[in-house]
């Protein structure tokens, strides 16, 4: 589904966010993306969206080769990736209703047909009843919520998550790990930014962890508590 071939990112002011990066995301696998503040994990979802492009290096996604992709041709791309945002970025002057079908609206999908998807995603996370109110009005865990289904209405097979439990409280946190597990054992591929170690302890696949832009360590499930890099001392 996903490939990195000796990915390198490069910033205009000389850093470099990823360095040499090889990596294989196979078709509906669950991936947690780990490491501390300014490792490479943000540019490396950007990296998917086509919002920053590689440096050197080569990505794929079903086949298609993000270096050979115009510009014109990036919103396409999207519309196979949903993404979940650590401080939701909901519009604030539209309802619950509004947020969600705006993707459905995009391209083009009747009334009815947003109507109705629109009802299903938020009755399958508990929170239809709450489609004519404004994000201001819910809490932080039902405007995740919200946020979630927006990215996932349009049924994407790629859904990618920067730090969707980082506002949240413990509680809140594993109810919205537990609907990533729902979404992922549908067959989408699920990509995880995170800092916080309760979500592959509580729904254990493989971790990815990246340090000042190098791959650390790549762990499947069984090895993931016994495994875990020292990161305070990786590279000092």
């Amino acid at each position: 589904m996903i490939r990195f071939f000796n990915v390198t990112k490069r910033y205009a002011n000389g850093v470099e966010a990823l360095r040499g990066l090889k990596l294989h995301v196979p078709a509906s696998s669950f991936i947690y993306l780990t490491g501390p503040s300014g490792a490479g994990k943000t540019t490396f979802l950007k990296l998917l969206l086509g919002i920053e492009r590689a440096s050197e290096g080569e990505i794929l996604i079903a086949g298609r080769n993000l270096r050979m992709l115009e510009d014109r041709s990036i919103p396409l791309l999207r519309r196979s990736i949903g993404i979940v945002f650590q401080d939701f970025k909901l519009l604030a002057d539209r309802n619950v209703f509004e947020n969600v079908a705006i993707g459905l609206e995009i391209r083009g999908h009747h009334p009815r047909e947003i109507r109705r998807r629109v009802a299903e995603v938020l009755d399958s996370l508990g929170i239809l009843r709450y489609q004519r109110a404004y994000p201001e009005m819910l809490s932080g865990g039902e405007q995740q919520r919200v946020a979630i289904a927006r990215a996932i209405v349009t049924e994407p097979p790629i859904l990618l998550a920067d730090e969707p439990t980082g506002n949240l409280d413990p509680s809140m946190s594993l109810e919205i790990a537990r609907i990533f597990e729902e979404i992922h054992q549908r067959g989408t591929t699920v990509l995880v930014a995170t800092h916080d170690p309760s979500l592959p302890e509580t729904y254990p696949h493989r971790v990815v962890t990246l340090n000042k832009g190098y791959l650390v360590m790549d762990t499947e499930p069984h090895a993931v508590k016994d495994d875990l890099p020292d990161l305070e001392g990786a590279f000092q």
